[in-house]
């Protein structure tokens, strides 16, 4: 059964196609010691003031992106974890993959995205080091809703 109402930030699972885009959905894999996320949208608005509006701005949404950024902990040796943090040294087409958010209620966002690592390692010398990286979203996203199981 799908969990409703509020919900602790914890219980969204991250993963991360270690595929690449042409990885399977087998090769979808959780990101482990991820400690904090945060999703920004960023939308192209046109903006036009025709004369029968007297002055007044007239909008559309032409467009949109998103961006969500992973702040966590370096583990050498999780396959997830390990395919991020390796993403730092690479480029062009190599940086493309896919990844997915589940929900509570069970519904997932999936979505091609590009890699970019912002820090792979470091931190204060009695610090766990850490991995700081973003999934840009390529592309439209596909949020398919969890199915009730109840017949609505």
């Amino acid at each position: 059964m799908a969990n409703l109402g509020v919900y602790p930030v914890f219980d969204l699972v991250f993963k991360i196609n270690t595929g690449g885009r042409s990885g399977s959905e087998t090769d979808m894999v959780i990101i482990k010691d991820m400690e904090s996320f945060s999703p920004s949208i960023d939308g192209n608005v046109e903006e036009w003031t025709p004369m029968d509006t007297e002055g007044w701005i007239r909008r559309l949404m032409t467009g949109k992106g998103f961006t969500i950024t992973l702040n966590g902990k370096r583990h050498v040796g999780d396959l997830g974890n390990d395919y991020v943090a390796g993403m730092a040294w690479k480029s062009g087409l190599e940086c493309s993959s896919k990844a997915e958010i589940v929900f509570p209620d069970g519904d997932k966002l999936e979505f091609d995205c590009i890699v970019n690592v912002t820090t792979p390692f470091g931190g204060d010398s009695t610090n766990v080091s850490g991995l700081e990286f973003e999934l840009q979203s390529d592309g439209k996203p596909s949020y398919v809703p969890a199915t009730s199981g109840t017949g609505e």
